[in-house]
């Protein structure tokens, strides 16, 4: 299925979504959408290029919009006001057709950073559609259509069913190998003849191509908005995680009645054409599939409760284990300090040489520092020089020892000859 008209962040000044829309607290869904549509093409920037407030307006009805169209948002806003609701997770919306160049490339590479950016429609293309003037092509039940339409523009189909077909439901879905970005867009008949917009559906990318799908299956169909919570997963990506099942939501529609139904593909891309195919489907034929979609959903609505509860239990037990890898670290430095200084106090010990057993002093012991000093002046004290003296300076003038010998054997034949 698709989602309602996108919200808008936001505004600065938050007034009353209620006294915004011009709607009482008890108004249905259906007087709420009818006055969104009215105010959102009255203050739409198309429109109003040379008015500022106008845009002001259009943002501020929008992020209205997205509070009351939303039964859970409405429900939290009754009780409790804005606080209640969660800001970071409305949608954020960029209307292209208002943006220049420079704005456009930054919101296309913003898209391509991994932050879903959620584009209204031109109000071009909804005026046409209010007014009846748009050219509406043929899309009988079990055939597709390819095509390919420009940015900012959209190609129409009427989808005809019978009873027998509206009661085993619908399937639209559209595809594009090209891995183009659009939107799938749902409008009812109005009260004046034209169209209005009812529901859209952003393309998402699965595998090589890019889609997106509308199921009215007299079951509860969600769909899934990527762009729900998109700002506060990129500010904590561990959050993606935990989030990625919040974006799971109820489709405001479930069934058709027999008729002839309006579909749109709306060409979202930033600066080229978008290619895709467009299928309408019975699903009379895929009931199997059904059941096992109805399946797949609850358990992943079940998951998504289960996630919640365990991302409370991730957050405490990662601040604890944040604590303990801190004190590890902090430990380690501490015992990697006090084994240097260890091994510090331990190279401190030396033991000098002996000095020389007239001095009677069997060394010194100080830090090392004495001790090396006294071992080094013992070592110059004791050390003999060549001739077999302690030091080189002030030596006494001794003969060698063939000299002395032979004044020795002299002596003795002198004392024999007498």
């Amino acid at each position: 299925m698709g989602s309602k008209v996108e919200g808008s962040s936001a505004p600065a000044i938050r007034r009353d979504p209620y006294e915004v829309l011009c709607v009482s607290r008890d108004s249905t869904d259906q007087e709420i959408k009818s006055a969104y549509r009215k105010l959102a093409l009255k203050y739409h920037p198309d429109k109003n290029t040379n008015n500022p407030e106008a845009a002001e307006h259009f943002k501020e009805v929008a992020y209205s919009y997205s509070i009351l169209s939303d039964p859970e948002k409405r429900r939290q806003y009754d009780s409790a006001g804005f606080e209640a609701l969660d800001t970071d997770g409305l949608d954020v919306e960029i209307d292209l057709s208002n943006l220049g160049t420079v704005n456009t490339v930054f919101a296309a590479l913003f898209s391509k950073l991994g932050v879903p950016i959620k584009t209204s429609i031109s109000a071009t293309v909804l005026e046409e559609a209010l007014n009846g003037t748009v050219t509406i092509r043929p899309l009988p039940i079990g055939t597709s259509v390819s095509g390919k339409v420009e940015k900012q523009c959209a190609h129409f189909f009427g989808v005809t069913i019978n009873e027998q077909q509206a009661e085993a439901g619908l399937v639209v879905r559209v595809t594009s190998t090209a891995q183009s970005k659009f939107k799938l867009l749902y409008f009812e008949q109005d009260a004046n003849g034209g169209y209005g917009l009812a529901l859209q559906e952003d393309c998402e990318k699965t595998g090589k191509v890019t889609s997106a799908g509308m199921y009215f299956l007299h079951i509860q169909v969600y769909r899934m908005d990527s762009t729900v919570n998109a700002l506060a997963i990129a500010k904590d990506p561990e959050a993606a995680f935990f989030k990625r099942l919040e974006g799971l939501q109820p489709c405001e529609i479930s069934q058709l009645k027999a008729g002839t139904h309006i579909f749109a593909v709306y060409g979202d891309n930033f600066f080229k054409t978008a290619s895709y195919m467009i299928e309408a489907l019975c699903a009379k034929t895929y009931e199997d599939t059904t059941q096992k979609l109805k399946e797949v959903e609850s358990q992943i609505l079940r998951k998504r409760s289960e996630l919640r509860q365990f991302e409370t239990e991730y957050r405490a037990a990662l601040a604890r284990y944040q604590e303990v890898t801190n004190r590890y670290s902090q430990e380690k430095q501490s015992v990697d300090e006090l084994l240097k200084q260890r091994d510090c106090v331990h190279s401190s010990f030396t033991v000098s040489r002996g000095l020389s057993s007239s001095t009677g002093s069997a060394g010194h012991m100080n830090n090392g520092s004495t001790a090396e000093k006294v071992s080094s002046e013992d070592s110059k004290a004791g050390s003999p020089g060549e001739d077999g003296t302690t030091d080189g300076k002030d030596k006494p003038t001794r003969k060698r020892w063939y000299n002395l010998n032979m004044r020795g054997s002299e002596k003795k034949l002198s004392e024999k000859d007498t």
